[in-house]
């Protein structure tokens, strides 16, 4: 038989670019770990940090839930976006009248930008080889 989910924990996907968070909040302390670490020892800079956290202070949460992040592909600042992606579904599905602030702030939004692909014939992606007249 399979355990019961605890109703006080909420979890939420986030993606940027390559990355995919799977966040899980608990009501707690305010304790980050992402991928078994504390998120000052994942994640390099402070703009990096301060955009995992971003919805949390957003919303007046910092400190009132403990975050389990599980996140991989990409880089680190495409994995900060995509902590912040789901840390912002996660606290939806805990309190909806947090919607409209997050949503006001772009943070519901998933940004779809991508690296674009290297076309055939040409060095990159917008590159082209120089142009010879002779």
């Amino acid at each position: 038989m399979a355990t019961a989910k605890k109703i006080d924990e909420f979890a939420a996907t986030g993606r940027r670019k390559t990355s995919v968070a799977r966040v899980r909040l608990v009501k707690g302390a305010g304790a980050i770990l992402v991928n078994g670490l504390d998120v000052k020892e994942y994640f390099d800079t402070k703009d990096m940090i301060d955009t995992v956290s971003r919805p949390l202070v957003l919303t007046e949460r910092e400190g009132q839930y403990d975050m389990k992040v599980s996140v991989k592909g990409g880089g680190k600042v495409g994995q900060s976006g995509a902590v912040a992606h789901g840390v912002s579904r996660a606290l939806i599905i805990a309190e909806e009248d947090l919607r409209p602030a997050l949503k006001k702030a772009g943070l519901l939004t998933r940004d779809a930008r991508m690296k674009e692909r290297k076309k055939p014939g040409q060095p990159g992606a917008r590159k082209r080889f120089q142009f010879s007249k002779r």
